[in-house]
C-alpha cells in the first residue's frame, strides 16, 4: 500500500467509525436562530416565446428598414455571482425558515441571427438584491453530515440606475438595449448538505428558480419586439456558513 494514503484512510476511518468520530458543531442545531454568510456562482438565461411575426424586417418610425428578416432568436446561459446573509429559524427538528437576502451581479444575453446581415448578442446587465424565503427540510444527522431539501419563493429588485439603460437618448437604433422590469417574483426549489466543522457548519447546495410572470420591457426596438415573453432562469450554486 502507498504509505502516503495511509493518514488519508485514518481519518476516513474515524469519521466513520460511531465510536471514535466526534460530532462537531453538535448546538447549533438546537439554536432557534442561526446566522451566517454565503457565496453563489449564478447562471443566468431567459425561456423565450416569440411573437407571431418575429422573423419580420424592422423599420423604424420613419419607415426606414434597421433588421433583415430574423432566422433565430434564443438565450444564451451567462455566469455571474452573488454575497450576501443567511438568517435560519428552527421550526421544528426537521424543517427550517430560510432567509438569504444576496447582492446579485449577473448578465443576461439574446441572441439574434438575421438572413444576411451579421448576428447581433445583446447583453443585460443586472446588479439585484435578491431575498429569497424558503422552507428547508432536513434529513436526520448522521454524525457530521445532513441532507436536505428546500423550496420558496424570490422577490428581486433592480438597484441599477434607470437612466443608465433608458433608450429615450439612443438614437441609432442598432444600439439600443433590451431592458426588464425593475422587479419581480421567482419560484424556486433546490437541495443540500451540511457539513458539521468544530465551530461552524458549512452547506452546499443547488437551486433553480423560474420567474413567475414576463419580465421584458416591451419597448418598440429591434429586439424587444420580436419577443413575446421573457422569462428568467437561475441555477445556483451556494456555498453557506453558520
Amino acid at each position: 500500500m502507498n504509505k502516503s494514503l495511509i493518514p488519508f484512510l485514518l481519518i476516513v476511518f474515524a469519521s466513520l467509525n460511531p465510536l471514535k468520530a466526534q460530532n462537531w458543531a453538535s448546538g447549533i442545531d438546537d439554536d432557534r436562530y442561526n446566522w451566517g454568510y454565503g457565496f453563489q456562482y449564478i447562471s443566468a438565461e431567459y425561456k423565450l416565446w416569440k411573437n407571431v411575426n418575429w422573423q419580420r424586417e424592422f423599420m423604424d418610425a420613419s419607415g426606414l428598414k434597421v433588421t433583415d428578416s430574423l432566422t433565430s432568436v434564443f438565450s444564451q446561459a451567462m455566469p455571474g455571482f452573488a454575497i450576501g446573509f443567511v438568517g435560519n429559524r428552527k421550526l421544528t427538528n426537521h424543517v427550517d425558515l430560510r432567509l438569504t437576502p444576496m447582492l446579485v451581479f449577473s448578465e443576461r444575453k439574446i441572441n439574434y441571427t438575421y438572413v444576411s446581415q451579421s448576428p447581433v448578442d445583446k447583453k443585460v446587465q443586472a446588479t439585484m438584491i435578491d431575498l429569497p424565503l424558503s422552507l428547508k427540510f432536513k434529513s436526520d444527522r448522521l454524525m457530521n453530515f445532513r441532507a436536505y431539501m428546500l423550496g420558496g419563493l424570490k422577490y428581486s429588485i433592480s438597484i441599477t440606475s434607470a437612466k443608465k439603460y433608458n433608450n429615450d437618448n439612443v438614437m441609432n437604433e442598432m444600439e439600443k438595449l433590451v431592458n426588464n422590469r425593475k422587479s419581480f417574483l421567482s419560484y424556486e426549489a433546490g437541495a443540500g448538505m451540511d457539513f458539521y466543522f468544530g465551530y461552524f457548519k458549512m452547506s452546499t447546495e443547488v437551486k433553480i428558480s423560474h420567474s413567475f410572470k414576463d419580465i421584458l420591457l416591451h419597448e418598440p426596438t429591434a429586439f424587444a419586439t420580436p419577443v413575446d415573453k421573457a422569462k428568467l432562469r437561475h441555477f445556483t450554486l451556494s456555498l453557506f456558513f453558520e
